[in-house]
């Protein structure tokens, strides 16, 4: 599969929203209020991409179908805003096939362009296999896991990793 990954537009968040809304309601990789109207969300998930300091990227196929979207951003403001952070989300027919590892790929390659020393990824849910792994793949360590922190709809109370790579 060919796939780009681009900055997005404001034009790509009725694509977006879909497979937002269904990942946030699934209540299982994120801590989003699933109650989020759509106006909510398309401010939360698009703001970045107003700030200098931060862009919103769409992966798309070679007929312009958004397959995936990520987010990135300076982690903390003021004397924190050297650690950038992401967060990441496939639409469900994509999954598995690398959208992913290329939305991370090139956030990490921006962070480093941006001037960023590191990327820690604050809320990572230990359930969610798949991203734990590839993020590790990706060179991400866990350094540390806060207990409890997510209630998940079928495993119960399970923590959430900080997860953190050095550039």
């Amino acid at each position: 599969m060919s796939v780009q990954i681009r900055n997005a537009t404001p034009v790509d968040w009725a694509a977006i929203w879909p497979f937002f809304h269904d990942i946030v309601t699934a209540r299982e990789t994120y801590a989003y209020d699933p109650e989020l109207t759509e106006e909510q969300a398309e401010t939360l998930w698009m703001s970045p991409s107003k700030d200098p300091l931060s862009r919103t990227t769409v992966a798309v196929d070679a007929d312009g179908t958004v397959l995936g979207s990520a987010n990135m951003y300076p982690n903390r403001p003021g004397p924190g805003s050297h650690v950038a952070s992401a967060s990441f989300m496939v639409g469900a027919a994509a999954r598995g096939k690398g959208v992913g590892r290329l939305l991370c790929e090139d956030m990490i390659d921006w962070a480093r362009r941006s001037g960023f020393r590191s990327i820690q990824f604050n809320a990572v849910v230990e359930t969610n296999a798949a991203a734990v792994h590839l993020w590790q793949d990706l060179g991400f360590s866990i350094i540390g896991t806060v207990p409890e922190a997510f209630h998940h709809p079928k495993h119960g109370y399970v923590g959430l990793h900080v997860m953190h790579r050095p550039l």
